[in-house]
């Protein structure tokens, strides 16, 4: 495990908690975020829909921003939660925000008990469950332009899906160069990102560096991005088959570390 060197790429916040985990097990790493989030000003359609919520048989959760702010939404519009919908997220740390206010109210988030991803969120025989009823409809509660997995394969199995956008996904600026330096100067020896969105800043921040970076190992929270990154030339692909602390440990404990 110490041979790891890596390079966390998440949200300010995120690289925080997981740098602190990951040094805990005695893994090195250091932060350059490439991603960052913006909440929406709220709109009349997301209140509308919010307002809505009992017309749902399920909702779904994909992040941590999207649990924070559609609680948010949720507080500010109804005094309690609607017995109706099932709440269900992607990963065990966005179900324990969802629980931490649903449980009060005898309320609580399903989550896949292997594998935080959006493949075995669809698997989950608690989420079939929910949807075994007339004219089923989800709600599913994102960022722009989140994950299209999920919906399309609801839409796929007859369900209505509808999307309640809460944030925009910003990637911080940088100047020229900075990806690699650090890569250098700390020698690193890999690279982990947490969304096919922070793959792309990834690239993007690399620009005529990527061609090198992309032979370090890079770990990913799904098949779908291990799949992207592939295609955009990285070498060596781990997936952690989830974005979670206890993934990404997971995933470096199964592999050997680089020789130097």
């Amino acid at each position: 495990m110490t041979g790891w060197r890596l390079l966390l790429t998440r949200p300010a916040a995120e690289c925080a908690a997981l740098a602190a985990t990951l040094a805990e097990a005695g893994v090195f790493s250091c932060s350059l975020p490439l991603l960052e989030t913006e909440a929406l000003a709220e709109t009349p359609e997301q209140r509308a829909t919010i307002l809505g919520l009992q017309r749902y048989c399920a909702v779904i959760v994909v992040s941590k921003p999207a649990a924070r702010l559609g609680l948010a939404l949720l507080e500010r519009h109804w005094s309690q939660p609607p017995a109706g919908p099932r709440w269900f997220s992607v990963g065990a740390a966005t179900a324990q925000l969802l629980d931490d206010y649903l449980r009060p109210h005898g309320l609580g988030a399903c989550c896949p008990s292997q594998g935080d991803d959006s493949e075995a969120l669809l698997a989950l025989p608690e989420l079939d469950q929910a949807l075994r009823v007339a004219n089923p409809r989800v709600l599913l509660m994102r960022g722009e332009g989140g994950r299209e997995l999920i919906a399309e394969t609801l839409r796929a199995r007859g369900v209505a899906v509808d999307y309640l956008q809460l944030y925009r996904r910003l990637c911080p600026r940088y100047p020229v160069g900075t990806l690699q330096r650090l890569v250098e100067a700390e020698r690193l020896n890999a690279l982990l990102v947490s969304s096919a969105q922070g793959l792309d800043n990834l690239r993007q921040q690399a620009a005529a560096a990527w061609t090198e970076l992309a032979r370090l190992p890079l770990l990913v929270p799904s098949p779908r991005v291990a799949e992207l990154a592939r295609a955009a030339g990285a070498q060596q692909v781990i997936d952690c088959r989830g974005a979670s602390a206890a993934a990404v440990l997971a995933a470096l404990r199964a592999h050997p570390a680089p020789a130097h």
